[in-house]
């Protein structure tokens, strides 16, 4: 299937930066292999976001992890969506659950992780998690325990 076809407009077309938050920029593609499971993982070490207190800017590197279904986020189109959080205030809890949950409306997967590694501001680092498992599936017992591997 085309470029066309898929619908995407990012890939391969002109770069048009958001100036705040554009979940609306997301784009999706078909999976050809939603018969099996596997993983799809994004980095994107200079992720910023501004504090929604002081207008500060807040660096992280997020990381994403998913298991897709039938459907699956087009990278430039992600990477976009994450650029939109430059001018956007949020705090970092806020970031990753936004992002986690964006995700999940746009495509539906199986099972998807976000995790946010800010660096420190006044002294302390905060590392958000987030995680989902379609509910009543094996993959909501895969995010249970992934997420109990995390506790402290």
């Amino acid at each position: 299937m085309s470029r066309e076809q898929e619908g995407l407009k990012s890939l391969g077309g002109n770069t048009v930066y958001a100036d705040d938050y554009a979940p609306q920029v997301l784009e999706t593609f078909e999976n050809k292999h939603p018969d099996n499971d596997y993983w799809v993982q994004f980095n994107c070490p200079e992720f910023t976001s501004l504090c929604p207190i002081t207008g500060q800017p807040d660096f992280a590197e997020i990381k994403i992890m998913y298991i897709p279904d039938k459907r699956m986020v087009e990278s430039k189109s992600l990477k976009l969506y994450l650029f939109s959080f430059r001018n956007h205030g949020d705090f970092h809890e806020d970031c990753v659950n936004t992002i986690m949950k964006d995700l999940i409306r746009l495509m539906d997967p199986k099972y998807i992780e976000v995790r946010g590694l800010f660096t420190p501001r006044g002294g302390i680092s905060i590392y958000p998690y987030a995680n989902y498992g379609r509910k009543g599936t094996e993959y909501e017992q895969l995010a249970k325990q992934r997420f109990a591997m995390l506790q402290p």
